[in-house]
């Protein structure tokens, strides 16, 4: 009898717990976001002149599964992130590799395929998350490169905390890096730039802290500081602003970075000032904009290996961050949205001069002109489907020209 109780007891138990945990596994699912997309990129860059090889081309295919979990509920809510990708090699060749696209062989050859599965958890109290394993970060200090058929990715923890109406803070620390066209995770480096710096120096881990103020609806001012340890330290200051004119919109965008050796100083000498900025008009479906962008100090700018270097005047295929470069930009975009909605043009050219490459005498210039086109389908089955064509024309002094041509078919479509 008393053996029956027992059980009886562990019974009920056992389904209140079930029933007290449903409330708290339905907030879980019911704010899960599950998406899937679809990459096809063609990739040609075509070297126009100097010795080596002479062609870089190749066709990829990239399918991904992403998942979001929503929070448990509770004054501490828990959640975790994963995605699943595939790239595919669509056409390749000995001669042609090195694109970025598809993971390259010791023989020189591509990889047929390459694939990935990661996952980030997450806890989240009031207004600050907390999240460990998997990022793609879009910051000032670290830009991971998104531009090929998977993305970078950096492993390690960030902290995000927006308590504070129109303040969000971030800490982080990231100790590796999944290159774009790779499977392996290894250790964060400085991006070498052709020689700029010392190429394959490997750090421990990046550190990082940064605020973004939201001042009024149309100003946001940013801070933020990073250190890639024993290698260099990186301070940042930007603002962006917009002002609404009786006839159109002034906008502008000014960043300024600092940055120095840090520690054991393993990639040499860091020394850098970089002003970048970009000032727009809009009318209509009509916009302008004039950039400026200067580098001083003893080395170009520096950013983190494989990523994107923050400048106004990183564009398809230069950065022009070399020391002592001055450079310009003039851009043109067109939005088609009253003849073909989701249809736009852009237009640019850049200039630098003055540019100081270690191991050379003398000052150099380089230019280029980007022109790219972009549909994206508004309504209707195939919602979500973009097609993008950009084509760029560098010419340089000091590094190889080239032209060079990139498709992009893009598909996304959510399942949750």
């Amino acid at each position: 009898m008393k053996v029956a109780l027992a059980k009886k007891n562990i019974v009920m138990l056992a389904a209140s717990s079930s029933l007290a945990a449903l409330p708290a596994q339905a907030a879980l699912l019911e704010d899960s976001k599950v998406k899937f997309s679809a990459n096809n990129i063609y990739f040609n860059r075509d070297f126009r002149e100097g010795s080596g090889q002479n062609k870089r081309e190749e066709w990829g295919q990239a399918f991904a599964l992403e998942m979001r979990s929503g929070f448990t509920e509770g004054t501490v809510g828990f959640g975790l992130d994963a995605n699943a990708a595939l790239g595919l090699k669509l056409d390749s060749g000995g001669g042609r590799t090195g694109t970025g696209l598809l993971p390259r062989h010791d023989d020189g050859h591509s990889a047929d395929e390459f694939s990935r599965l990661q996952a980030t958890a997450k806890a989240k109290v009031s207004a600050t998350e907390l999240r460990f394993g998997s990022h793609v970060p879009k910051l000032p200090v670290v830009s991971s490169s998104t531009s090929r058929l998977l993305p970078q990715v950096f492993a390690g923890t960030t902290l995000q905390s927006a308590e504070v109406d129109g303040l969000a803070l971030t800490a982080a620390r990231f100790s590796k890096v999944i290159d774009r066209a790779s499977t392996n995770a290894e250790k964060l480096t400085l991006a070498g730039n052709g020689g700029r710096y010392r190429g394959g120096v490997e750090s421990k881990h990046l550190s990082l802290f940064g605020a973004d103020w939201k001042v009024t609806q149309d100003i946001t001012a940013r801070y933020w500081q990073s250190e890639l340890k024993d290698v260099y330290q990186q301070q940042f200051v930007g603002l962006t602003a917009s002002h609404k004119l009786p006839a159109g919109t002034v906008s502008a965008d000014v960043r300024f970075f600092r940055s120095k050796d840090s520690g054991q100083s393993l990639a040499g000498k860091v020394d850098n000032h970089a002003f970048s900025s970009l000032f727009s008009y809009k009318l209509g479906a009509q916009k302008v904009g004039l950039g400026w962008q200067q580098m001083d100090g003893k080395t170009g700018f520096a950013h983190i290996g494989g990523g994107d270097p923050y400048l106004v005047n990183f564009v398809q295929i230069g950065n022009f961050g070399e020391a002592g470069e001055r450079s310009w930009q003039g851009r043109y975009d067109f939005d088609f949205k009253d003849l073909m909605p989701g249809l736009s043009f852009m237009a640019r050219y850049l200039q630098g001069r003055s540019a100081h490459i270690p191991g050379r005498s003398g000052a150099y210039a380089e230019r280029e002109r980007d022109l790219e086109l972009q549909y994206q389908v508004q309504q209707g089955r195939f919602k979500g489907l973009s097609l993008r064509l950009r084509n760029a024309q560098y010419r340089s002094e000091f590094s190889r020209d080239a032209d060079e041509t990139r498709l992009i078919i893009s598909y996304s479509l959510s399942l949750l």
